[in-house]
């Protein structure tokens, strides 16, 4: 268990925590909540001891054991991977190593042997030896495969170090863990092992996480963090945000009678209940769901961006073809022989377990990189808009945003600018920023009006969530959904690639996988799993 009383952070005259007391237990797992900026990682580092309250304590039982995944990735560049792994029992390595050089010793003599004896009791009592067993289970179950196990940190790429330290984390059956956006750099089979492995932890678990299929699928209770205070909610993410819409909407209702209010819950409570009946976490989450009134229903205070995506004209039956087209890059494929034609109101996740296959092939869609062979063909009534991965070019300029989103209208007047970027959350002086001081989220969301203002009849999406909170995803998500035209997109956001995606294609080195179908039955259908091996297996050159 771990729990404060009465935390209090500020910066100057910004208060992010005031008078926070509160009860996390054995056996649930937490999803911590808020807006961008509400302080997520701020008070996971309060829990775990890296930045101290101004007022207030963090109380965890003095035999506790806590361990946080490390945001630090160059950390542990010195030592091998496995190794990376064990350290995160902090004990239990120091033992390992006490062992290690009294045994090494030239001289070793009878008091060396009684300390040996103590560590070796204490080395068993903490289950070490299999501890190498368990690190290299929970690597492997991460996507790191065996011959990686004994490499340096210093020769990973940035993604395998992200699992490595994750691994880290979860190792040795912590009593409280503490884990700031996991998923991120993970694919979707390491996103899914993930959510297994906390379905079945029995300790205590705090998350900070904007992938909403991950909360749902882990969390016990959402600890949802507004106006400096925080909220706990029973139930997961998807509870909390529809249990919040629905009570919000009942108080903008007025004239809605108190009883018909009453009822409308009730069986909002009953229904999710039956739902909640059929998650992996199945009896815990039934049974807090039941005991929830009424009362315990709130509406929050968060503002959704309004983003809604409207072609100018329809878009006729020739979209785009692809013929041949392969890309190689330091003489690795990244894709090779991708031939496909898209169809009108195509909604297409394109994957890869290469991050660089979907970026490339976009870029080249949008003649920024150049194939290695083959061609593509967009067809003639076709008005595209590309969201990059990376848009940083966009915003090197001090103009502010009324004048920067003006460079991408036909229509100049300032209040009708303003109408699009009030749409995206920036009203009144928020409008009047400057471009080069906006954080990673609200660049998104610039390039959002920008992308509406284009009016295309077919969307093309690089990892579009990146950098967004929760509420602007969700806005996304339906916006996209709703879309009447036809879109390419790639994302790590399950949730979001399953609830938009008609169609998915997979780039491999091999080849291309196309099949009609959403992203859960790709992900669980036999045939395909032993296809995607195969695909993998061996890169044609």
């Amino acid at each position: 268990m771990i729990s404060t009383n009465n935390v209090s952070l500020s910066y100057g005259k910004r208060t992010l925590f005031e008078d926070v007391t509160i009860k996390f237990t054995p056996g649930n797992c937490y999803g911590l909540i808020g807006a961008n900026g509400a302080g997520k990682s701020t008070f996971l580092k309060i829990l775990s001891g890296e930045i101290d309250p101004n007022t207030g304590t963090v109380d965890i039982p003095a035999n506790a054991r806590l361990a946080v995944l490390k945001q630090n990735h160059f950390e542990y560049d010195e030592y091998p991977a496995l190794q990376t792994v064990i350290m995160g029992h902090k004990r239990l390595w120091s033992i390992m190593e006490e062992k290690d050089a009294i045994y090494a010793k030239p001289d070793f003599n009878d008091e060396d042997g009684l300390r040996a004896a103590e560590l070796e009791g204490e080395f068993a009592d903490l289950e070490g030896w299999n501890a190498e067993y368990e690190a290299a289970e929970l690597l492997s179950g991460l996507g790191i495969t065996e011959d990686l196990h004994h490499s340096q940190m210093k020769d990973l790429s940035g993604s395998e170090k992200v699992r490595v330290l994750l691994a880290q984390a979860l190792f040795g059956n912590p009593d409280i863990l503490l884990l700031d956006e996991p998923t991120n750099h993970l694919d979707a089979e390491s996103i899914m092992w993930l959510e297994n492995f906390l379905d079945n932890f029995q300790n205590t678990v705090i998350v900070v996480s904007h992938d909403r299929h991950f909360l749902d699928a882990v969390c016990t209770h959402v600890a949802d963090i507004d106006f400096g205070k925080i909220k706990m909610f029973a139930g997961n993410y998807g509870f909390w945000y529809e249990s919040s819409q629905l009570a919000l909407k009942q108080r903008a209702d007025a004239n809605k009678k108190t009883e018909d209010k009453r009822k409308e819950l009730e069986e909002f409570i009953r229904r999710f209940s039956a739902n909640a009946s059929k998650s992996k976490q199945a009896t815990s989450r039934a049974k807090l769901l039941e005991k929830l009134t009424v009362e315990d229903i709130q509406p929050s205070s968060r503002k959704y961006p309004y983003i809604a995506f409207k072609p100018e004209r329809e878009a006729g039956n020739q979209i785009l073809h692809v013929e041949n087209l392969s890309k190689y890059v330091d003489g690795q494929p990244i894709f090779t022989n991708i031939s496909f034609m898209v169809d009108k109101g195509d909604k297409i996740a394109v994957i890869g377990r290469n991050d660089l296959s979907a970026s490339t092939f976009f870029k080249i869609l949008f003649d920024e990189e150049k194939a290695d062979k083959g061609e593509f063909k967009w067809g003639t009534t076709i008005t595209s808009s590309f969201f990059p991965k990376d848009n940083q070019e966009f915003f090197d300029t001090d103009l502010n945003l009324v004048d920067w989103l003006r460079q991408y209208s036909v229509e100049k007047d300032e209040s009708f600018i303003r109408g699009f970027l009030g749409r995206m959350l920036f009203s009144g002086e928020e409008s009047l920023k400057k471009a080069d001081v906006l954080s990673g989220g609200e660049k998104v969301r610039c390039m959002f009006s920008r992308m509406m203002l284009q009016a295309g009849n077919v969307l093309v999406f690089d990892e579009p969530t990146n950098h967004l909170d929760l509420e602007s995803i969700t806005a996304l998500n339906n916006s996209l959904r709703e879309f009447d035209g036809t879109i390419l997109f790639s994302s790590h956001d399950l949730q979001f690639v399953d609830t938009i995606a008609n169609r998915i294609i997979e780039l491999t080195p091999n080849g291309i996988i196309d099949k009609r179908m959403t992203y859960e039955e790709y992900l669980s259908d036999e045939t395909i799993k032993e296809t995607r091996k195969k695909m993998y297996a061996t890169a044609v050159v």
